[in-house]
């Protein structure tokens, strides 16, 4: 990647990925809805255990990519309480 020549490059830059991480995230939401049909009951959505195992294999990726593991840590636990909560409401809306 070429070194960014102004700010202005810069913030072009970064709102380009914001769209492709938003683009990746929407794709993650239907994963995590399509999952929330094969989940009992709320422990199950939470999933302390699957949680660490993420938040493991997202630290390892990240040290290997160049991308400090705790910046990426606080990231994905964000990410995946967000997600959880959303899941909650499914199981909510659904009787479960």
């Amino acid at each position: 990647m070429d070194a960014p020549e102004s700010l202005a490059e810069v913030r072009s830059r970064i709102d380009a990925l914001d769209g492709e991480l938003v683009r990746l995230l929407a794709e993650r939401q239907e994963l995590v809805r399509a999952a929330a049909a094969f989940k009992a009951d709320e422990q199950a959505v939470r999933a302390p255990d699957r949680v660490e195992q993420v938040i493991a294999k997202v630290r390892a990726r990240a040290a290997e990519a160049g991308l400090a593991p705790e910046v990426a840590e606080a990231v994905w636990r964000a990410m995946i309480a967000a997600f959880i909560d959303y899941e909650l409401a499914r199981h909510r809306e659904s009787g479960r």
